[in-house]
C-alpha cells in the first residue's frame, strides 16, 4: 500500500483520507472473507471454527499480524487462517474445503457489489479532486470509503482464488477437478508459498509482473461491471 499512497505525500489531508478509507477496507474485508469460511464451514457441518470464535465478523478474530502488515507494506497479504476439519463437512472433505475455501472469495464479490450500490445508483458522489479533499462534503467522503471498499475487496477475491497453496483458488481447484488431476495438483502444494512469493518477488524487482497482470485484469472487467 506504500506505493499506493506515495503520490499523495505531498497533500496530508488527502493523505490521511485514503489511508483510513484503504484501512477500513482491508480490515473489514479480511473480516468478512475469513468470517465467511466460518460460516460456510459452519452450514456444512464442522463447528471448529465456531467454536473457536472466528464465527464473528470481529476483525480482531479474523487478522493476522505477519499478513496484515505485509498486505500494507506490498499489497498482498493474508487473514488468520480458519480452522477447518473437512472430515466433519456433510459434503465430503474433496468438495466441502473447495466449498469453504470458495466463500471467502466470493463474500469478497458480494461485499463489493453491496457497497457499490449507494455509488451506483447516485446516493453518494466522490470528491471531485483528492487535492481539495478538505472541501468534501460528507456524502462525498462516504463515497470515497465505498469506493476503497470496493476497489480492495475485488482485488482480495481476485488475489484469492488463484489456484496456488496456500491461496483459497488452490483447494477450489482440488475440489473441482478431476481426481488424477487433483491428486498431480496437491503435489506442488509444498511447493506453493514459494512458487507465490517468487512471483511477488517478480513483480517487484523487474518489469515483469504476473500477478499485477491477473488481478489487474480481472479485477478491473469486475469493476466495470459493479461500478
Amino acid at each position: 500500500m506504500i506505493w499506493f499512497l506515495s503520490d499523495l505525500a505531498g497533500n496530508p489531508e488527502a493523505l490521511l483520507a485514503v489511508f483510513a478509507a484503504i484501512c477500513v477496507a482491508l480490515v473489514t474485508g479480511i473480516a468478512f472473507h475469513e468470517f465467511s469460511h466460518a460460516w460456510m464451514a459452519y452450514q456444512l457441518g464442522d463447528g471448529t471454527a465456531a467454536s473457536m470464535g472466528r464465527l464473528s465478523l470481529n476483525p480482531l478474530r479474523h487478522l493476522d499480524p505477519l499478513g496484515t502488515l505485509l498486505l500494507f507494506l506490498v499489497g498482498f497479504g493474508w487473514g488468520k487462517p480458519t480452522p477447518v476439519n473437512p472430515y466433519r463437512l456433510r459434503t465430503g472433505p474433496r468438495r466441502g474445503n473447495a466449498l469453504v475455501a470458495a466463500a471467502g472469495p466470493l463474500s469478497n464479490f458480494l461485499f463489493a457489489v453491496l457497497a457499490a450500490l449507494p455509488l451506483r445508483w447516485g446516493l453518494v458522489g466522490l470528491p471531485a479532486s483528492l487535492d481539495r479533499i478538505g472541501e468534501a462534503t460528507g456524502s462525498e467522503v462516504l463515497g470515497l470509503f465505498l469506493f476503497y471498499i470496493v476497489l480492495f475487496n475485488v482485488i482480495l477475491g481476485v488475489f484469492n482464488l488463484i489456484p496456488i497453496h496456500p491461496l483459497d483458488g488452490f483447494k477450489v481447484a482440488v475440489g473441482v477437478l478431476p481426481r488424477q488431476a487433483a491428486l498431480e495438483l496437491e503435489r506442488l502444494a509444498p511447493w506453493g508459498p514459494g512458487i507465490l512469493m517468487t512471483l511477488i518477488a517478480v513483480g517487484w524487482l523487474t518489469p515483469f509482473n504476473p500477478l499485477g497482470r491477473i488481478i489487474g485484469g480481472l479485477g478491473s472487467r469486475i469493476l466495470d461491471l459493479v461500478l
